[in-house]
């Protein structure tokens, strides 16, 4: 009995002294004992921040058409397309921030920078929304309002758009540092990994729920000052949190740019262009593991890949080359490979992208024409922007049942720890964004039919009487379309892109968000712009009484259509990376193994010599 106690004693020391095998370092770049760092503990700290700046983001995106539109007096397609532009620059921004992480500051110190970055422009805009300097006149009639000044155009503007900047450097590593806090050589760690994006995005959809309900009633009843400014003090509450959890906190080591070493390898290639690859792919260049183990990194395999075989030129050692300097490694060559490999899927994400601004821009100004009032109540009314909450309850409704329920009936069938592939859920979530914009249509025509009845066309001030819970439907499901979409597309990025890059795999799931919000924009003035022609009614106008959203919606539906044609094709041909861990073998990780185990020998050896 004491026997057994002994080895218990003994193999619970040895695991709290067990290394995080896959090259994680703390602040000063010693390896870490995996016990005392990363795991769930560590992203209790992270997760904080996330659920205060999604409720930032909940509380004035949801919410800003209507601040536009009835506070700077700008029309509905005026209003619509800024919102879809700072919407569409905040999600584009990461690509700036993933390539600074990656490069130079690390995912930490980038976060901490960008996010003060974030706090500063929040304060800004609480200013310009609580001064009354800052806005022009009110205008309870919406007849020939006082437009907004330059001045109070630019503070509010400048301040919107420090936010985007700010989420530059938080969206991209927020997210991939939270990952980061997972070894995949811990197979504990690698099954809590599995489910981490699915609960990182519940935080996200929880703080954007709060921000969309408790925010916005705030701004419509109270004050927007009150809102924001309760939005700026859990913001600096979240970093503080944030900063706190530091000693916990597992660090990837920095492998140098990842898009310079693309470039050097397609600049190889062109070089390489008349060299015949050899058909051994032992005969490429490449170093010792041990090598990379040192610098954090992990070797990647050589992959046959059809089209992009023709990279495999770089890692050629030709005669001329008089040092081995000037050649690609087989994984820089692999790394290039898996980053070109996921353009074709960022590029199919795009247009599901732009459905999501509608809950934002079109949608809530659908809501404002119709009756709010809760049940049978006539003073209790529903702010038209909180109507985009019935979209973030179903994303958490999705979020919970998928992970708690679906995943493990699917792993029964498919063997697919994650219940389906990445791919497979983006799909389904594609297939319910078109039946979502079916309902919209035949909502929108039944919504017109009652404007029609009632003479209104004319009055664009008239409130329809038709509930608002008949738009109810269309929130929900493009709510259970986005979970299954944002969580597929974080997740497919993440895993797919290189180790060493994925902040940047990280940054083509905000940028598919950010181009999409740009479509969005692009394709609202197009339509507005031609619909309107030669003395024609246009589809979308300021009045969206006299306005034809279904036609709109159809040529939406449409287009959802043929990007699904499109991305049912790139899946099918589609080939996933190799589990890390799998991906280049027992040597390397044995090599990672034994560099870890001499880094911490050789620390604990400067701790006897200082002392």
């Amino acid at each position: 009995m004491a026997e057994d106690q002994v080895c218990k004693m003994k193999s619970k020391e040895m695991e709290e002294k067990e290394i995080a095998l896959d090259g994680s370092v703390d602040l000063k770049g010693r390896p870490v004992l995996r016990e005392k760092t990363g795991g769930l503990k560590a992203c209790s700290f992270i997760v904080g921040y996330e659920f205060c700046e999604r409720l930032a983001f909940g509380g004035i995106w949801a919410n800003l058409v209507i601040y536009l539109t009835t506070k700077l007096h700008e029309g509905t397609v005026s209003a619509s397309r800024n919102v879809t532009n700072w919407t569409g620059t905040m999600w584009i921004m990461p690509i700036l921030g993933a390539y600074i992480a990656d490069s130079h500051w690390g995912r930490y110190w980038t976060f901490i920078v960008f996010s003060s970055v974030y706090v500063v422009g929040m304060a800004l805009l609480t200013l310009a929304v609580s001064l009354p300097s800052l806005r022009p006149p009110a205008c309870p009639t919406n007849e020939g309002c006082e437009n907004a000044s330059n001045l109070q155009t630019g503070i509010f503007y400048f301040g919107l758009y420090l936010l985007a900047v700010g989420a530059g450097g938080t969206k991209p590593n927020i997210s991939t540092f939270g990952a980061d806090q997972f070894d995949d050589f811990n197979p504990k760690e690698k099954r809590q990994k599995n489910s981490f994006f699915n609960w990182w995005m519940f935080t996200i959809f929880l703080g954007t729920l709060f921000g969309k309900t408790f925010l916005i009633y705030i701004e419509d009843k109270i004050s927007w000052g009150v809102s924001y400014g309760i939005i700026t003090a859990s913001l600096i509450l979240s970093f503080i949190l944030f900063f706190f959890g530091t000693p916990f906190y597992r660090h990837k080591v920095r492998s140098g740019s990842p898009l310079q070493r693309m470039g050097r390898v397609i600049a190889r290639v062109a070089q390489n262009w008349k060299v015949q690859a050899p058909s051994d792919h032992s005969q490429l260049f490449e170093v010792d593991s041990a090598e990379y183990a040192t610098k954090g990194r992990y070797p990647i395999a050589h992959t046959q890949t059809g089209v992009l075989r023709c990279l495999d030129k770089a890692a050629v050692k030709t005669a001329e080359d008089t040092a081995s300097s000037k050649v690609c490694t087989v994984t820089e060559v692999e790394e290039t490979k898996l980053m070109i490999r996921l353009l074709p899927v960022w590029l199919a994400t795009v247009i599901p992208s732009t459905m999501v601004t509608l809950a934002g821009t079109l949608f809530v100004k659908q809501a404002a024409t119709l009756d709010r009032h809760l049940g049978g109540s006539t003073s209790f009314e529903i702010p038209a922007a909180s109507t985009s909450a019935f979209l973030t309850l179903s994303m958490l409704i999705t979020t919970v049942i998928y992970d708690r329920i679906l995943v493990p009936f699917f792993r029964r069938f498919t063997g697919n720890p994650k219940g389906v592939t990445s791919l497979q859920r983006i799909g389904a979530g594609m297939v319910i964004q078109i039946i979502v914009m079916v309902i919209a249509i035949a909502t929108e025509i039944k919504r017109l039919d009652v404007i029609r009845d009632h003479g209104l066309q004319h009055n664009k001030k008239a409130i329809v009487p038709r509930s608002i819970y008949t738009l109810i439907p269309q929130f929900a499901l493009m709510g259970t379309a986005d979970a299954l979409l944002d969580i597929g597309k974080i997740e497919f990025f993440y895993d797919q892109a290189p180790e060493s890059m994925q902040s940047l795999g990280t940054s083509l799931y905000t940028s598919s968000l950010g181009v999409g919000s740009f479509m969005g924009s692009f394709l609202l003035t197009i339509v507005s712009n031609i619909t309107g022609r030669r003395g024609h009614k246009g589809w979308i106008l300021n009045n969206l009484n006299a306005s034809r959203l279904d036609y709109y919606y159809a040529f939406l539906a449409v287009l959802n259509v043929l990007n699904f044609i499109f991305f049912f094709f790139v899946s099918y041909c589609y080939r996933y990376k190799r589990e890390t861990t799998e991906a280049f073998g027992k040597d390397a990780e044995k090599a990672i193994e034994t560099v870890a185990l001499r880094k911490q020998k050789d620390e604990e050896v400067k701790g006897l010599a200082l002392h």
